[in-house]
């Protein structure tokens, strides 16, 4: 199977030539690693990768799942994989390793995809840029001098690069739309509760976090979630499973939606005029699809100030804790050496968190919860930019994070991505797709949608007729696997 070809099918694409017996998954197989060899020293998306399990290939071809045969790659956190390591972009994690596969995990092998790989991530998810010391900073292939996004910019470098059709990612404060925006990519975040985080763990950062993946097509995350969604036993959340399937959704017209749009986002940042520019076009073609859409000023339920800081005491208290099992796990001291400065500064912070101080972030939460809820009984979509600006030059975003205590990182990550951690605080599903590129730079613009507390349906419904009127299935980063026209 030549790269160009490989590189150019979306995952249901690919799963349809095997299927037909066109290709192989072996051969399948064969591509995403020529893939990785490829680009990824280019762009130095993948913490780790190896070749296809032993039968694994063999048995997806057997397997009638929408995604079967389909190379995969993992994110280094969030999910388990048996025998493999999991080390959250820490050095204080290096040499970890899964005894057990996590219930998602074991999903991803029931829907038949080939796991080859692990990507690379900030240390711990506390930064939306990747750029750790672990494994080193990942490079956007739409223009290398750029940043990849984070913390799924390993896995979003890799699918816009044309290593693999989807990968695994996490959101806990726009970790899967942040990344997905910088390398024009669809990325959907769930609602709270769709994606089992277990059996290891219950609720990720007091319920901000979730699992899902960023794609090159909307069918691709339908069919995804069409795989993954549900609890599994003892799962603190329950949400009622969609009435249809993902897939049969995007199939559905989205009927003429109620869209309240804002392109600045409370008193957190201006957002850019290159942004700005790109935002209106898209709110012209929604008027021109049908939709009624008007400027708002959403209710967040609290200030900006109160927001933050309630962020920070819930980021931190459980980053803190996690960096203590992770230093009993490996025997490793939490020092300033071992973590990067950002990192150290987030759990000094953190440890001093009391009991009654969580408490009260989660009251926040349960404001802002209340107040967004408010606003989708009046309006089916939140439409805002995913980011205020372009992806920053490597090395920008970091360049004070010496000079910041906990506090003050946690307020940084935020202005760098205003418009996405509501929705991790709300549980509402939330899309960035690709609608716009800059004309100076070749950056993609990302643009956000947000629904009501499990109307994922409504968002794919929207993805689906976005992706028809406004293709961008033909753009390709200057650095993509199918360039190399001799494999």
């Amino acid at each position: 199977m030549k790269l160009a070809e490989y590189a150019s099918l979306d995952g249901v694409g690919l799963h349809h030539l095997i299927a037909s017996g066109q290709v192989s998954a072996a051969e399948a197989v064969s591509a995403a690693l020529r893939a990785i060899e490829a680009v990824n020293p280019r762009i130095n998306a993948l913490a780790e990768y190896w070749p296809a399990e032993e039968g694994a290939a063999a048995s997806a071809e057997g397997n009638d799942s929408p995604l079967s045969g389909v190379p995969f790659l993992i994110k280094d956190l969030g999910v388990a994989m048996k025998g493999r390591r999991s080390e959250m972009g820490s050095r204080l994690a290096e040499g970890l390793v899964a005894r057990e596969d996590s219930n998602l995990m074991g999903r991803f092998r029931k829907a038949g995809l080939l796991t080859l790989g692990r990507t690379t991530m900030p240390e711990l998810a506390v930064s939306t840029t990747t750029e750790g010391r672990l494994c080193g900073p990942t490079r956007n292939p739409w223009r290398l001098v750029h940043g990849a996004g984070g913390s799924s910019g390993g896995a979003a470098a890799a699918v816009a690069a044309g290593i693999v059709p989807l990968a695994h990612a996490t959101d806990g404060g726009g970790s899967i739309r942040v990344p997905a925006s910088c390398n024009g990519l669809f990325g959907m975040k769930p609602t709270r509760g769709r994606v089992s985080n277990g059996p290891a763990v219950d609720e990720v950062w007091n319920g901000l976090g979730i699992n899902f993946a960023v794609s090159r097509s909307v069918r691709d995350s339908a069919a995804l979630l069409d795989a993954v969604n549900g609890g599994g036993i003892g799962e603190p959340y329950t949400i009622a499973p969609p009435a249809n399937s993902y897939l049969s959704e995007i199939r559905q017209c989205p009927g003429r939606l109620r869209i309240g749009f804002t392109v600045h986002w409370l008193e957190a940042v201006r957002t850019a005029p290159v942004v700005s520019q790109a935002f209106a076009g898209v709110v012209r073609h929604l008027e021109s699809l049908g939709h009624h859409v008007e400027e708002v000023s959403p209710d967040l339920g609290t200030s900006w100030d109160s927001f933050v800081h309630a962020n920070a005491q819930i980021w931190t208290a459980n980053a803190a804790m996690r960096i203590n099992a992770l230093s009993s796990a490996t025997g490793r001291p939490v020092t300033a050496d071992i973590l990067e400065p950002a990192t150290f500064a987030v759990y000094e912070y953190g440890r001093r968190v009391s009991a009654t101080d969580l408490l009260g972030a989660l009251q926040v939460r349960n404001a802002v919860t209340r107040a967004l809820g408010g606003f989708f009984q009046h309006y089916d979509i939140l439409l805002t930019p995913t980011l205020p600006d372009l992806p920053p030059r490597l090395g920008e975003y970091n360049k004070d994070e010496q000079a910041m205590d906990g506090y003050g990182w946690i307020g940084h990550v935020l202005r760098q991505s205003p418009f996405t951690a509501w929705a991790n605080v709300a549980g509402l599903p939330a899309m960035s797709v690709p609608l716009s590129f800059d004309a100076e730079t070749g950056l993609p613009i990302g643009t956000q949608f947000a629904a009501g507390f499990g109307r994922e349906d409504i968002l794919f419904r929207l993805a689906a007729q976005l992706e028809a009127s406004l293709p961008w299935g033909g753009r390709h980063p200057p650095v993509w696997a199918g360039n190399d026209c001799k494999s």
